[in-house]
């Protein structure tokens, strides 16, 4: 009996952790991609764009990123965020034909936006991330970039393939997926004023669920207790 019970345990962890092992394998050529999100970028607002970059290489560093805007939906605004270690660069260019954007027609745009490792850059087996503000982004599911990333062995890999069907290219393209178009989409992303009362509202029914049942939890406690102290004090009185 007792080397039953012993054996019971190894064999019921034995199984999450071969799924997860598995989770893991699944999730590691998709995950070392160069890929592209953000917290807030809405259709037609303005929002952060993050790229994240691995590097894939055993023996070299990641040095520079180049990343190309999509000429067909140009922003109109565009800042880098300053990061340590890292040379931020942008180049614009004349667009293929004229873009109206937000009311105004523009015939140039930042094209591409360059990071160079004032350093060692990104180390094997390790990523970083860069980002940049801007907008307004267009009125579609979402937008495509492209990206090179550079090794300091010169090995360049482009990340520009774009899916087709249901298979994954190798490398490819960066593609953010937007949110829905917000009231305030114009202003700052959808998250202004509006957004920040229903989010403090949403904060109060929360608070005032938490404390609700705060009190039926604290009610039923003072009730057991209540009932021990009188199985006690029956007790007391049986005995003597």
């Amino acid at each position: 009996m007792s080397m039953h019970h012993s054996r019971l345990p190894v064999r019921l962890t034995a199984a999450p952790l071969v799924t997860a092992a598995a989770v893991l394998a699944l999730a590691g050529p998709a995950s070392a991609h160069v890929s592209v999100s953000s917290p807030d970028a809405a259709r037609e607002g303005y929002g952060k764009v993050v790229f994240r970059v691995p590097t894939e290489s055993d023996t070299a560093d990641t040095t520079k990123l180049v990343v190309t805007l999509p000429a067909d939906t140009p922003f109109l605004h565009l800042t880098a965020q300053p990061k340590p270690g890292w040379k931020v660069s942008m180049q614009e260019g004349t667009l293929p034909e004229p873009v109206e954007v937000d009311g105004t027609e523009i015939t140039e745009a930042v094209r591409t936006v360059t990071w160079t490792a004032e350093g060692d850059g990104i180390a094997p087996g390790e990523f970083d991330e860069f980002a940049l503000s801007g907008g307004p982004f267009p009125d579609a599911d979402s937008v495509r970039f492209a990206a090179e990333q550079t090794y300091d062995d010169g090995e360049v890999v482009d990340w520009d393939q774009v899916q087709q069907g249901d298979e994954e290219p190798e490398k490819p393209a960066p593609t953010l997926t937007l949110l829905a178009a917000s009231a305030d989409a114009h202003g700052s992303g959808g998250h202004g004023a509006g957004a920040d009362t229903d989010e403090a509202s949403s904060a109060s029914d929360d608070q005032g669920g938490s404390d609700t049942w705060s009190r039926v939890l604290s009610a039923a406690a003072l009730a057991v207790a209540a009932l021990a102290l009188l199985g006690v004090v029956r007790q007391d009185r049986r005995r003597a």
